[in-house]
């Protein structure tokens, strides 16, 4: 679903007004690319996996790929959360096929952004490496002129701080709802989130205290060099 990415979001695609942006006219222009490369990878006979479906079948199954990838464009999130919430709400009903494709959703959410229900040692990695392409991407905007996001930014955000609010406003909530479904969720899922959560807290706590520790020691060099004087 995220194949050919070039490492800079839809705000900067928009934004810098890429050839994706203007091909797809705003419009989730990475999760449309990705949709594209991916059947015309299908197109090549070698590499054909639906090869011997129906057109009936072809249609259904290209359809289905193509809401599951564009709903992975996290500019949709609140939206498709709330519809989530909604049928659970009313009580999902396996028959409805509204249900069964928001459902359908909310699975490929949670294997989209699952990266920190794995173990530190795995998900610890992966972090860096999306926090580098933040940063290459805030880099490159604050050399254009364009809009920067603060949880992009090096100069604003650390991996902890930058953990903490996704845990604690986007996968804590995504997987909790899930789990009013499948309360299997909770150990496996949820309460490695939250050991997940609890670890930046504590690594956030730290450095705070460091900052705080070097702000006096630059406090205090300020006044003896004073003094001196």
């Amino acid at each position: 679903h995220d194949i050919d990415h070039p490492g800079f979001n839809n705000n900067y695609q928009i934004n810098a007004r890429t050839e994706l942006a203007i091909r797809y006219n705003d419009i989730s222009p990475l999760e449309n690319h990705h949709c594209a490369v991916a059947f015309q990878i299908l197109e090549n006979p070698d590499t054909n996996i639906f090869a011997y479906l129906s057109k009936d079948q072809l249609k259904t199954v290209r359809s289905g790929i193509i809401e599951l990838i564009l709903s992975t464009d996290m500019g949709k999130h609140s939206e498709l959360m709330q519809k989530f919430k909604g049928v659970l709400d009313k009580g999902l009903d396996y028959n409805n096929q509204d249900h069964r494709s928001i459902l359908r959703i909310m699975f490929i959410k949670c294997c989209d952004i699952s990266n920190e229900v794995r173990p530190m040692e795995v998900s610890g990695p992966w972090v860096d490496c999306l926090l580098e392409e933040y940063f290459n991407q805030s880099d490159r905007e604050k050399s254009e002129g364009l809009p920067v996001a603060p949880f992009m930014d090096r100069d604003k955000v650390t991996k902890a701080t930058a953990q903490i609010g996704f845990i604690k406003f986007v996968l804590i909530p995504v997987f909790e709802s899930m789990n009013r479904l499948f309360p299997q969720l909770e150990e496996v899922m949820i309460h490695p989130l939250k050991e997940s959560l609890e670890y930046y807290e504590r690594q956030k706590k730290t450095e705070d205290m460091l900052q705080e520790e070097q702000a006096k020691t630059k406090l205090a060099r300020g006044q003896s060099s004073q003094q001196a004087q």
